[in-house]
């Protein structure tokens, strides 16, 4: 099964997921931080791996005139049901429907490592992307898809233990939270794998923020997320 063919086979799970305020990791580490350090709205922001949409409808509350971009047809039907004035389109981020250098800013949130083809999908955000124009992504950390706490629970000084970091491969997890089941089918890179995709597709980065839980004492040590601005060169 594609990872394309894994989102949209659980893509009902997630509109729940995502929907529930407060429910996961966007409304306590993301939200706020991510969308205050993106740049001022110009002519046309991009949200590919738009999912059901929320990024969208926030980056459109804030001025930008932006268009959501996903290859899951369920996705973008509950999108356009939740913002019928939003603009939303079915297309896989390997093959935007949209001219070189068409776009100022392109938002990646959580979905780099959700792609089949992540190089493929760089390219094609590079070369939508005008001169200057601004890449924000957030990934998965690598270390955190590298291994697992041992034991999982429990135990809060448990070591982390890295099975295997240097080599690329699809991992499920699978998670039950307040009634809310959902599970994710993504793809584990390192950080140079996201670093030499960014060169191939002409970008420059700026700067990368390791996100990490500071309440919790597990993730206070490891880091669960990564943020990555890049400027097309």
């Amino acid at each position: 099964m594609t990872l394309q063919d894994a989102w949209e086979d659980q893509a009902g799970n997630w509109v729940r997921w995502a929907r529930e305020p407060g429910h996961d990791s966007y409304w306590r580490f993301h939200r706020e931080p991510f969308l205050s350090s993106l740049p001022a709205p110009a002519r046309l922001t991009l949200d590919v791996g738009c999912g059901e949409g929320r990024v969208t409808r926030d980056l459109r509350e804030l001025g930008h005139r932006v268009i959501g971009v996903d290859l899951s047809p369920t996705m973008i039907r509950a999108a356009r049901a939740a913002d019928p004035d939003g603009e939303y389109i079915e297309s896989s981020t390997a093959a935007l429907p949209f001219d070189d250098g068409e776009a100022d800013l392109v938002v990646a949130f959580m979905t780099l490592m959700d792609m089949d083809d992540m190089p493929s999908g760089v390219r094609e955000i590079g070369r939508v992307l005008k001169p200057g124009g601004w890449l924000a992504a957030a990934v998965v950390h690598p270390m955190n898809s590298a291994g697992a706490f041992s034991p999982r629970d429990g135990d809060e000084t448990a070591p982390f233990v890295v099975r295997d970091y240097s080599t690329q491969r699809r991992y499920s997890d699978s998670i039950e939270r307040h009634g809310f089941p959902m599970t994710f089918q993504s793809i584990h890179f390192t950080l140079e794998d996201y670093s030499d995709a960014l060169e191939v597709g002409g970008f420059v980065i700026l700067r990368i923020r390791e996100i990490y839980d500071r309440a919790n004492p597990r993730w206070s040590r490891v880091p669960l997320f990564l943020r990555i601005d890049a400027e097309k060169a």
